[in-house]
């Protein structure tokens, strides 16, 4: 094929090939359930325990804590990013399956990747504060004296362990998505 086209010998010639919409729709439905399960995870995620907080004499001291979600901001903005992320890929199967409608095809696909491209922004930056206070959580940090929660509330930080999982398969795909996005609006002539 490179000599065919006046090439030198041994020079190789890379094909792209635009995208299937299809599998861009396909990618899109599993990144927007990733991401909702995630959101729906750490949001409903909640435990309550009684620990014992102090011995005085021989009667014990107890109190009921709560961990949730709520309780720390970086949890919050978790949610907050793959419920935009979510949104957003709702969004864009919509305007995929309908997008027959619009007039001006080459402004979809521009704004589609410009978007793209935010939402991957948005859920990684999401993605990753809530995996520092997930090590923070499970490991805690002894030279500011916090303490971990892991070992106290299981149940929550396993929960907030899956959801971490799901958003990462879905911020995977994202990506994914993008590069495709970028893929087609290029090969579209």
């Amino acid at each position: 094929m490179a000599l065919e086209d006046g090439e030198k010998p041994g020079s190789t010639l890379v094909v792209v090939r635009k995208p299937k919409d299809c599998i861009i729709l396909l990618l899109r439905v599993v990144a927007f359930l990733a991401t909702l399960s995630a959101t729906l995870v750490m949001a409903l995620n909640k435990e309550t325990k009684t620990l014992v907080v102090a011995t005085v004499g021989t009667t014990q001291v107890k109190a009921t804590l709560t961990a949730k979600f709520q309780h720390n901001p970086a949890n919050v903005y978790f949610v907050v990013a793959n419920a935009m992320a979510s949104f957003h890929n709702l969004l864009m199967i919509i305007v995929h399956l309908c997008g027959g409608k619009f007039k001006d095809k080459g402004l979809r696909l521009v704004m589609m990747a410009i978007l793209d491209m935010m939402t991957v922004a948005l859920a990684s930056s999401g993605d990753g504060a809530a995996t520092f206070m997930a090590q923070l959580g499970k490991n805690g940090n002894s030279h500011a004296r916090w303490n971990k929660i892991c070992d106290k509330f299981g149940k929550f930080c396993d929960h907030g362990g899956g959801a971490l999982i799901a958003s990462y398969i879905g911020l995977l795909l994202l990506v994914v998505i993008t590069v495709l996005s970028i893929i087609k609006l290029l090969k579209t002539k």
